[in-house]
């Protein structure tokens, strides 16, 4: 069992995401990670599922989300060279006491603060799933007063296919 990551590129149609998803549901398997969005052709959008799995799994899914009239094309790209990144908005709790200690993790980590309030500062960062665990970690100790996650976005190096 490994984490896969598939980019799926559907026709932008209301419900296309609710059947993808419900495929998934219904054959037991949990999806890791989801994000969708519009791509380059607002006509067709691209969904990154990263879901666990071994190749029959992979397999069964991929013929499955095919019988999907609006899906268009499935790419495994777990094995490509890709980049991946993810978002997250932590709000942590930050005194006039730890303020300087946290200013100085956002630095090291080249994240961004992008709200300050009385007691709390959001933090926005943007990176692979490690360096986001990472800071996530080393900000834990001020206090975690509220965290968002999007989902993993991929893309294939070099020319397409």
């Amino acid at each position: 069992m490994r984490k896969h990551t598939l980019a799926v590129t559907v026709e932008n149609r209301p419900g296309v995401l609710t059947r993808v998803t419900t495929l998934f549901r219904r054959r037991g398997y949990n999806i890791e990670s989801l994000a969708v969005g519009e791509t380059e052709n607002p006509g067709i959008s691209r969904i990154t599922i990263v879901v666990m799995g071994d190749g029959k799994i992979l397999e069964q899914v991929t013929k499955q989300l095919y019988k999907l009239v609006e899906v268009i094309k499935i790419v495994d790209i777990t094995e490509e060279r890709s980049v991946e990144r993810e978002l997250v908005l932590i709000k942590v709790r930050a005194d006039n006491n730890v303020r300087a200690d946290i200013v100085q993790i956002v630095d090291i980590f080249r994240a961004r603060i992008v709200d300050i309030g009385k007691n709390s500062l959001i933090i926005e960062v943007t990176g692979d799933s490690g360096k986001i665990d990472a800071i996530v970690e080393s900000l834990k100790p001020f206090g975690v007063m509220e965290l968002v996650r999007t989902g993993i976005i991929a893309m294939v190096r070099g020319e397409i296919k």
